[in-house]
C-alpha cells in the first residue's frame, strides 16, 4: 500500500516512513490491548485476594485507581523512550542502505564516462553484499570486454598493415612505371588480397564466437564419415617423401552431440596446422572414448612448439616465430577460432608439444 503523497519522496524518506508507520502501529497496538486488558487483569487479580481472606473493600478504589495512574505514566515514558529510539534506529538503516545505493551511483556514472577500474566495497547487510558483489562481477566482465575490444582492435590494426602495405607498393611501383606488369605481380597482388580477405573472413566468425552469437546446431552425430573424409583431403595436399597421415579410431566410434560444420572447422585448422609445419614422420588423428566425452586428438612429428610459448598458442594473433604464418599464409587466429567452437559445444581443448619433437592438440566433445 503506498499513498499518492509518498511518490515524489527519495527513498530513504519512504524507507524511514514505511519503519514509522510500522512502529506507530505497534505501540497503538500496544496501549489498546493494555488499556482493555490490564484494568481487568488487576481487578480479577484483587477479587482472588479477596477469597484468599484479604479485606480490601475499603482500599480497592484508591489500588485500581492508583495502578492506572501508574500505567499511564509508565505507559507514555515507554512510548517516549520507543519512539525515539526506534525512530533514530530506522534512520540510521534508511541511511545505510542509501549510502551503498549511493556508491553505485557514482560508479555506474564513472562506468558511462569510460572508468571501468571503479568497484564496490563490501557490506555488512548481506543482501547488498550479494549485490555488491554481482555488480563488481559485472564491472570486471565489462571491463575485460573493453579491454578485448581494444586489443583486437590493435591486433587487427597491425595485422592488415601488412598485406596492405604490400599491395600498395607494388601499386604505387606499378603506376610509377618503376616496374613492369607481369603475371608474378598480379599473382603477389592476388595472393595479398586473398590473404586480406581471410583475415576479414576470420575476425568475423573470431568477433561471433567470442560474443557468443554465433550459430551453434547440436545433435547426435557420427564422426567417422567426417575424419575419413578430412583423411582423404588433406593425404591429396601431402608429397610423396612427407608426413604420412593416418586416422586411429575405435570401432565403433560412438555418437557425440556437436555441430557437424563447426567440428570440421576445428579439425580442419588442426590437421591443416599439422600438416603445414610436419615435413616429415607422420600426423595421426586419434580419437577414443573417456567417461561420457569422446577425445579426438591430431599428433604431428613436425617442428614443436617451445615450453613457454604453449600457454599462449590459443590466444588470437600470436606467433612463436613472428614471421611463420604469414609467409604460409595463415591468419594467426584459427586455434582460437577453434578454441571457441569447442567451448561452444561443450568440450575442451588442450595441447602439448616439445620443440623439435612434435605436437599434440586435442579436444573433448560430449557424448551422445
Amino acid at each position: 500500500m503506498s499513498w499518492p503523497w509518498t511518490k515524489s519522496l527519495p527513498l530513504a524518506s519512504r524507507l524511514f516512513f514505511s519503519h514509522l508507520v510500522v512502529m506507530i502501529v505497534g505501540v497503538v497496538s500496544f496501549v489498546i490491548i493494555s488499556k482493555v486488558s490490564s484494568p481487568r487483569f488487576f481487578v480479577l487479580h484483587l477479587e482472588r485476594l479477596q477469597s484468599q481472606g484479604l479485606d480490601l473493600i475499603n482500599v480497592r478504589t484508591e489500588l485500581v485507581e492508583g495502578f492506572e495512574t501508574a500505567w499511564r505514566r509508565s505507559t507514555i515514558w515507554s512510548v517516549i523512550v520507543g519512539t525515539t529510539a526506534a525512530g533514530g534506529l530506522s534512520y540510521w538503516v534508511s541511511k545505510r542502505i542509501m549510502q551503498r545505493l549511493t556508491e553505485m551511483e557514482q560508479i555506474t556514472q564513472k562506468f558511462a564516462v569510460g572508468e571501468l577500474d571503479a568497484r564496490l566495497p563490501l557490506s555488512e547487510i548481506p543482501e547488498l553484499n550479494r549485490l555488491g558483489a554481482s555488480f563488481n562481477r559485472m564491472a570486471a566482465s565489462l571491463e575485460g570486454v573493453e579491454a578485448r575490444r581494444r586489443e583486437l582492435i590493435g591486433d587487427m590494426t597491425h595485422e592488415l598493415r601488412t598485406p596492405l602495405t604490400v599491395v600498395r607498393g607494388y601499386l604505387e611501383q606499378l603506376a610509377d612505371g618503376e616496374i613492369e606488369p607481369s603475371p608474378e605481380v598480379y599473382r603477389r597482388l592476388a595472393r595479398e588480397t586473398r590473404r586480406l580477405e581471410r583475415l576479414v573472413n576470420d575476425l568475423q566468425e573470431l568477433s561471433k564466437a567470442e560474443a557468443g552469437y554465433l550459430p551453434i546446431k547440436i545433435q547426435p552425430i557420427n564422426l567417422l564419415p567426417l575424419l575419413e573424409s578430412l583423411v582423404e583431403r588433406f593425404s591429396e595436399q601431402l608429397l610423396e617423401d612427407g608426413p604420412v597421415l593416418r586416422l586411429d579410431c575405435p570401432t565403433p566410434l560412438p555418437l557425440v552431440l556437436a555441430d557437424v560444420d563447426r567440428t570440421e572447422q576445428v579439425l580442419v585448422n588442426l590437421v591443416g596446422n599439422a600438416v603445414r609445419y610436419t615435413t616429415n614422420g607422420s600426423i595421426t588423428v586419434q580419437l577414443w572414448p573417456e567417461a561420457s566425452q569422446l577425445w579426438i586428438a591430431v599428433i604431428d612429428t613436425g617442428i614443436g612448439i617451445a615450453a613457454q610459448d604453449l600457454p599462449h598458442v590459443f590466444e588470437r594473433f600470436w606467433r612463436a616465430d613472428q614471421s611463420r604464418d604469414r609467409h604460409s599464409g595463415g591468419t594467426g587466429i584459427g586455434l582460437t577460432i577453434s578454441r571457441h567452437l569447442v567451448e561452444l559445444q561443450g568440450g575442451i581443448i588442450q595441447v602439448e608439444s616439445e620443440l623439435g619433437i612434435g605436437s599434440t592438440f586435442r579436444f573433448c566433445l560430449p557424448l551422445a
